[in-house]
């Protein structure tokens, strides 16, 4: 497998895509069982199995042409599903359940960079690095930036994403229910921010302005640890 061929850029943004997404849906189960909602252990869908949370478009299509086009890479699974009605506290168990996926991309981030520098320690060792190091250092080094970029976008306040969940949770109940109307219209709002406005105004870089900043300090601290672990040569 050619490392600047096609197949390559695909596999190495592929797996990291699918652990990221499914590792963020399952997240958000076992945080509800853990809070009162079995809703998803009933459904089987706390498996770490992709097929059993795999969108073929928002988990493998989109994300592998955003990568090819240089753009930030995002996507989505099957939602995991959650009743709130069945955690204990709801307005807090739902601010807490949908912190869970977002939160379990950044620790997984942070996983990535470790994994970056142990790699780099061992092939400083070993000497030239053949393909499978070089085939896990794109993949690691694209898990690390998949899942900041997915739990930072994740984060925006745009239902039905989590952020709008921690928003809900926080707002008073007449404000909640207001905001929460907005759901239904959520995914005509992310076409129009990453589709349409962007055609308009190519110059706006409304989503990457929002988003970047917090994922580019992220990342500097983890590139930080990463090499940190590596040792004295640089990654």
């Amino acid at each position: 497998m050619n490392p600047e061929g096609l197949v390559w850029q695909i596999a190495t943004i592929a797996i990291p895509m699918i652990l990221a997404i499914v590792f963020h849906e399952v997240a958000h189960g076992w945080v509800a069982r853990a809070l009162g909602d079995p809703t998803a252990a009933e459904q089987k869908r706390l498996s770490l199995n992709p097929f059993r949370h795999v969108d073929p478009f928002g988990t493998i299509i989109l994300p592998g042409l955003l990568k090819l086009s240089g753009a930030p890479v995002f996507g989505w699974a099957k939602p995991v599903p959650v009743n709130f009605g069945r955690l204990r506290n709801p307005r807090v168990g739902m601010m807490l359940v949908a912190a869970a996926g977002p939160v379990t991309n950044f620790v997984l981030a942070a996983i990535a960079a470790i994994g970056l520098g142990l790699l780099v320690r061992a092939t400083d060792r070993m000497g030239e690095p053949g393909l499978g190091a070089l085939f896990l250092s794109d993949n690691l080094r694209n898990f690390l930036l998949v899942n900041l970029f997915l739990g930072a976008f994740n984060l925006l306040p745009i239902p039905p994403f989590d952020g709008s969940r921690i928003v809900m949770g926080a707002l008073p109940a007449p404000l909640a229910r207001g905001y929460a109307r907005l759901e239904p219209f959520g995914l005509i709002l992310v076409f129009g921010l990453l589709v349409i406005l962007p055609y308009f105004a190519p110059d706006l870089y409304l989503v990457q302005r929002l988003i970047g900043p917090p994922v580019e300090w992220m990342g500097q601290q983890l590139a930080a640890l990463a090499s940190l672990v590596a040792g004295p040569e640089p990654i």
